[in-house]
């Protein structure tokens, strides 16, 4: 026999509580409606069936054997009783009618008869269990039993001499409990009254659970919810207010960084105004033209700047039609005099931020026309996700650096992530507003040879 270590053996309970508990996470239905359904439903299913179990080994057991000792009791006396006494026809027939007017055992007597062959049995019947041993006991005579030819009686007969047998046709309930289907039938009864309590008690309990996460999902994807409030038990309330004053502080954190940049973007657009009106006053030589550059390129980098740290500001969110907005982006990489192609369902609608979601749209798109010349943009909608994927024939990003290229500011050698000259926030800012939205943006190895970009939100 190997013995186990004393450590392993303090581990055994800890190791098998794991092991039900992610059998537990796999079987079990992922909604908190449906769990909270079988917490209640089988503790029921277990105590009614230890009821049941009870009952019927108990009552019904103890019932039944009584019954039937009773009957098998009522036979045995009228077997010793004729035996025991000697009667003509007449006391024979007063014999069965006083046994039938008294004891109500359907009796009767046949004359040059014998035992019928051996009745079918029941797969499982404890008045034929129960009668059968009583009357083996009590009786002590070859009998044959039948509890299934006539619906609602009992067949029994007994031999009691040589071509003499005494036939009992009785009634179940006489030697059985027979109160199976009111058992059954209040069993039923209670357990559909109780799972409709129990459904009803708890929609209106799990309906606030999911109000509240279907708002802090529109909360954080930027829509406003102007009719939820807390309601259902004190803790869901509590959560819903937590989630509510957690909103509350974004908005006001995002209400005063946008009044900050709207004044710093004020204070540099007039420094690189007055840049320009002095620039203007100068004669046009190369060095004036290369200091205009430069003045167009910082007026640029600050634009990035702004769009990445402003995200998607207050911009309040709308209705968008996916191919209108894609033939947008098209007509603008179309101006810059780069090719692209645009494959999307003209009928795909979806709520979104327009200016903040046509930006990151934008931005992938530009990324990959600058050092590409075939790019294609497929897009298509489920019940769940919108997806865009962007796919070109250019250099490709390699896969080690696809993490760092959305980090802000990242350079790389022919970085794909940020224009000749420009800030390094693109994909950056892309990133920012996928996820803004509940989304993400996703990068891989395209068909093409180049780069894939699969942006995909939830619609």
């Amino acid at each position: 026999m190997v013995a186990i270590p004393e450590h392993a053996q303090h581990d055994l309970p800890l190791t098998l509580r794991r092991r039900f508990n992610r059998f537990l996470e796999r079987h079990l239905p992922e909604g908190l409606y449906p769990r909270s359904l079988i917490i209640i439903i089988t503790p029921m299913v277990l105590l009614q069936s230890i009821m049941a179990f009870i009952f019927m080994e108990r009552h019904w057991d103890q019932v039944t054997k009584r019954l039937s000792r009773s009957v098998a009791a009522e036979i045995a006396f009228l077997v010793q009783t004729y035996e025991e006494t000697d009667m003509t026809d007449d006391d024979e027939l007063k014999f069965v009618t006083m046994a039938n007017q008294h004891l109500r055992l359907g009796f009767s007597i046949l004359h040059d008869a014998e035992l019928p062959p051996p009745a079918p049995k029941p797969f499982f019947s404890l008045l034929d269990i129960k009668l059968s041993k009583q009357i083996t006991k009590r009786v002590g005579r070859p009998f044959w039993l039948d509890t299934l030819g006539r619906t609602g009686f009992v067949d029994v007969r007994v031999k009691v001499d040589s071509g003499l047998i005494f036939r009992f046709v009785t009634e179940q309930s006489r030697a059985y409990a027979s109160n199976t289907y009111i058992f059954i039938l209040w069993m039923v009864g209670s357990a559909v009254v109780l799972l409709g309590v129990a459904i009803i008690f708890l929609r209106n309990q799990i309906t606030p659970i999911q109000q509240l996460a279907e708002a802090a999902h529109n909360f954080g994807m930027g829509r406003d919810v102007p009719d939820f409030r807390p309601r259902g038990a004190m803790e869901v309330q509590s959560a819903a207010r937590a989630v509510l004053r957690m909103k509350e502080r974004i908005e006001r954190h995002v209400e005063q960084r946008t009044a900050m940049l709207a004044g710093v973007s004020h204070d540099l657009r007039t420094i690189l105004t007055r840049f320009r009106l002095q620039l203007a006053t100068f004669e046009e030589d190369e060095q004036v033209r290369d200091l205009r550059a430069d003045v167009d390129e910082m007026q640029h980098m600050l634009e990035d700047y702004l769009a990445f740290v402003r995200g998607d500001g207050d911009e309040a969110s709308a209705d968008i039609n996916l191919h209108k907005l894609l033939s947008k982006v098209k007509q603008d990489v179309q101006v810059a005099g780069r090719k692209i192609r645009i494959v999307a369902d003209k009928g795909v609608e979806f709520r979104a931020k327009p200016n903040a979601f046509k930006r990151c749209v934008g931005n992938i798109v530009n990324n990959a026309s600058r050092f590409a010349d075939q790019v294609v943009v497929t897009a298509n909608a489920n019940e769940r996700y919108l997806t865009i994927t962007v796919e070109d024939n250019g250099p490709g990003i390699p896969q080690e650096l696809r993490e760092d290229v959305f980090r802000p500011f990242f350079r790389i050698d022919d970085a794909r992530n940020q224009d000749e000259g420009g800030s390094g926030l693109g994909l950056a800012i892309a990133l920012d507003i996928a996820r803004s939205h509940g989304g993400d943006i996703r990068l891989s190895e395209s068909a093409l040879g180049g780069l894939k970009a699969v942006l995909q939100i939830p619609v």
